[in-house]
């Protein structure tokens, strides 16, 4: 009896959307059912695809937005198990130095050490350490050129020794641990831990390069905390077959005035993106589903036969077979849920995200291809309903108040922001963006068009590992209510309801004055 009154009321996806045709749902209009389970949260498994060629141990992307992500950010999004979309409101020059910033990370090695000169004095190093704020004192010493000449230690940087010039006191070149840059090897981290356990009491390697040149700077006690951490976790760094970073970056559809696409600057544009190791490229508008993103795709598929491809946006199973159908791996669902676009309110189109990661999730499953929920992420249990449906998520406003995404940082009443703003919005477009939106400000003296996102301004909330962490918690934590393992598990299980107005405030913390948010919820 009970279990027959459970699927009364709660419907597996093809039951509960085929009920719901005809209303388009989002992420707040329904909840899932809890199952049996034996699974704890902490043996559950993330781990997901964006094409056959990139797997992810965290199913996050961070946005192709210019608030959003750049190099720092991919950077983070890969070392914690995601991939991160560098946005393409850049000069191409820009973009692919970023790109290439990322492919040559490497992890622990702090790649850009602060360094002195021989001929200033201790003195001069202890004003350089409060001037900049630095909580060290250990210092690589180089010449003009980059050439490392020896290594000032922190013991010695006190204001005893402050008339002392550096060259001095400092540990010559010959006595300084180095390895040279060729010799790291597929696995830096263990090379650079072997080299700590065969020099007992060293905490510091310098990495150099042919030439002597300073190239990068490995810390004891960086080591010892990756290697706590591995093996502990099951979120590991996204890499590639060379053990870099992997990395993903978006592309423009470049046109002459007339209106044609311009495939010779395309073509050069991939082609340097591939030559500095990126790993995906994202071909995407407002409305994916027309004639020059699926010219686009089809022309970069037949010249870059290995690239994963990922195209958007798209809200209809048509587009989802129109973008696989043109040659594209993974396809962006996703066309006006994001905190600052829109286009439903200016264009009257778009259809509500849960509902169009449903239909998309058919055709994905007919052609072979994966599917991104690109918008309207609040809080970690979104996360768990859309990958109910999606491949991946992508994630731009929960990202952008994070130290490691693009722009300043601004004070107003004593609260610290940062810029966030849609693609969309007519100061993005300025800047490049317009042709996702079939404008082109920089070409056009036509000024007065329609913008499609908002700019605003998000609340500075710490790095992207506290947030990742927290979502990622969330995430298994909703694994663990429906007895799944892994996100296979979890489409095989989740069971829908529609839940009220009144639900949805029942939902959340209510009839309470909280006092602490949690991270990475929705405030």
């Amino acid at each position: 009896m009970a279990s027959h009154i459970d699927n009364l009321f709660y419907k597996n996806s093809d039951e509960f959307f085929a009920a719901n045709a005809g209303m388009g749902l989002t992420y707040d209009d329904v909840s899932l059912a809890t199952c049996f389970s034996d699974v704890l949260p902490r043996m559950t498994r993330l781990d997901t695809t964006i094409s056959d060629k990139i797997a992810l141990s965290l199913p996050i992307m961070s946005a192709d937005m210019d608030t959003v992500t750049e190099s720092r950010m991919a950077i983070a999004m890969a070392l914690h198990g995601g991939i991160g979309m560098i946005h393409y409101n850049m000069s191409n020059a820009d973009q692919i130095d970023k790109v290439r910033r990322v492919k040559t990370y490497v992890h622990g090695m702090i790649d850009r050490p602060a360094t002195v000169p021989a001929d200033i004095t201790v003195g001069d190093v202890l004003a350089l350490i409060e001037r900049e704020d630095y909580n060290f004192s250990t210092f690589p010493v180089v010449d003009a050129a980059g050439k490392l000449l020896g290594l000032l230690r922190g013991g010695v940087v006190k204001s005893r020794h402050a008339d002392h010039k550096v060259g001095d006191v400092m540990i010559p070149r010959e006595q300084v641990l180095t390895i040279q840059e060729k010799d790291l090897g597929g696995d830096p981290i263990a090379t650079a831990d072997r080299i700590f356990l065969e020099h007992i009491g060293t905490n510091k390697i310098l990495v150099v390069d042919a030439q002597d040149h300073l190239r990068g700077l490995f810390t004891l006690s960086d080591i010892e905390r990756i290697r706590d951490e591995a093996g502990t976790d099951a979120i590991r760094p996204s890499r590639d077959e060379n053990f870099r970073l992997r990395c993903g970056a978006s592309v423009a559809v470049p046109r002459y005035p007339d209106g044609r696409v311009n495939y010779d600057a395309l073509n050069e544009h991939v082609s340097n993106l591939v030559a500095v190791g990126v790993d995906a490229i994202i071909i995407s508008t407002a409305h994916g589903h027309s004639a020059g993103v699926g010219e686009c795709v089809r022309f970069v598929r037949d010249h870059f036969k290995d690239l994963t491809i990922i195209a958007g946006n798209v809200t209809s199973g048509e587009g989802v077979e129109f973008l696989a159908d043109a040659g594209a791996d993974s396809v962006k669902i996703g066309q006006g849920p994001g905190s600052i676009c829109s286009t439903r309110i200016v264009a009257g189109v778009g259809i509500p995200q849960l509902t169009a990661l449903y239909v998309s999730a058919q055709a994905a499953k007919k052609k072979g291809v994966r599917i991104i929920a690109d918008g309207g992420i609040t809080k970690s249990g979104d996360i768990v309903k859309a990958l109910t449906q999606a491949d991946c998520v992508m994630l731009g406003g929960m990202l952008a108040g994070c130290k490691e995404a693009p722009g300043k940082i601004m004070e107003i009443n004593g609260k610290l922001y940062k810029e966030y703003r849609g693609m969309g919005s007519m100061e993005a477009m300025r800047h490049g963006s317009a042709a996702r939106y079939g404008h082109d400000l920089r070409n056009s003296k036509v000024t007065k068009v329609a913008p499609e996102g908002v700019e605003a301004l998000k609340e500075v909330s710490g790095s992207v590992d506290q947030i990742l962490i927290t979502l990622a918690g969330g995430v298994q934590s909703g694994l663990g209510y429906l007895g799944a393992p892994d996100l296979k598990t979890l489409r095989e299980r989740a069971r829908f309801i529609r839940v009220t107005m009144a639900g949805q405030r029942e939902s959340a913390p209510h009839d309470i004055v909280e006092i602490k948010t949690t991270p990475g919820s929705k405030a």
